[in-house]
């Protein structure tokens, strides 16, 4: 499988042989099994105060009443720590002692990786993702990409794929969260835009990228299927640096 090679203004310089890892089966259901496995070991215990709803002071009356054989508060009718009273105790709250981990075998979580991976090159399924953008997949750029430091020294690529479209398409749907995440540091809701693949961490494109809207930029040694499948849904916009598709070729797994 071969993919066209383009310069850091977008333009196609020459053809590359492609990894093996980009003719993988694509395979929905163990993709989708290693994000939630992923989403789910990211959650904190939670649970609420053992003494919820208990630390009243009440009394049992007995029988004899006309009421509930329930706990009262000293000298009223007025019920407490049940869980049908009002101010009473929850029947099943949450405990923290609850397992939300989920665990998954090597082999799966490779071989999601690599359907993930190998998802990213059909342009049938990035479409059907939304996103707009008018080069051949996959995208591969020169190593001189990587040396681009400043946002406007990257803009030529950007509208000669097409990415820039897709960028704006979600700049034009940023929202304002519903609920209390808004207080939580999560304010704003935005869809992701294209994932780029780099070399190295402290690659200066990484500056240029990080601050377009919904754009993702990680080095291929952190690559995860969470981020080539946000939400189960495989097929993202992917831009892969020459030096990380050799470093891609080079891992065992691939």
């Amino acid at each position: 499988m071969k993919g066209k090679l383009l310069d850091s203004q977008g333009k196609e310089i020459g053809e590359i042989e492609l990894p093996p890892v980009f003719e993988t089966e694509i395979r929905p259901d163990v993709i989708k099994k290693a994000v939630l496995a992923a989403q789910a070991n990211r959650r904190q215990p939670y649970g609420s105060n053992i003494y919820a709803g208990v630390d009243v002071v009440t009394e049992y009356w007995g029988t004899g009443y006309g009421i509930a054989r329930v706990p009262r508060m000293k000298n009223s009718r007025r019920a407490a720590l049940a869980p049908m009273a009002v101010g009473g105790r929850r029947a099943h709250p949450p405990k923290p002692e609850k397992k939300f981990e989920r665990k998954i075998n090597k082999k799966e979580r490779i071989l999601a990786l690599k359907s993930a991976i190998a998802a990213t090159a059909n342009e049938e399924y990035v479409r059907n993702r939304g996103h707009r953008f008018t080069a051949s997949l996959p995208i591969i750029v020169e190593e001189a990409f990587e040396e681009l430091s400043r946002t406007k020294d990257v803009l030529p690529f950007l509208e000669q794929t097409g990415i820039i479209e897709d960028i704006s398409r979600v700049r034009e749907t940023i929202k304002i969260r519903a609920g209390k995440g808004k207080m939580r540091g999560r304010r704003y809701k935005e869809r992701k835009s294209a994932l780029f693949v780099i070399s190295d961490a402290g690659a200066p494109v990484r500056k240029a990228l990080r601050n377009l809207p919904g754009v993702d930029v990680i080095p291929v040694s952190q690559l995860n299927v969470e981020l080539l499948a946000p939400g189960t849904h495989y097929g993202r916009l992917t831009v892969w640096s020459l030096p990380a598709l050799k470093q891609l070729e080079g891992l065992g797994w691939s």
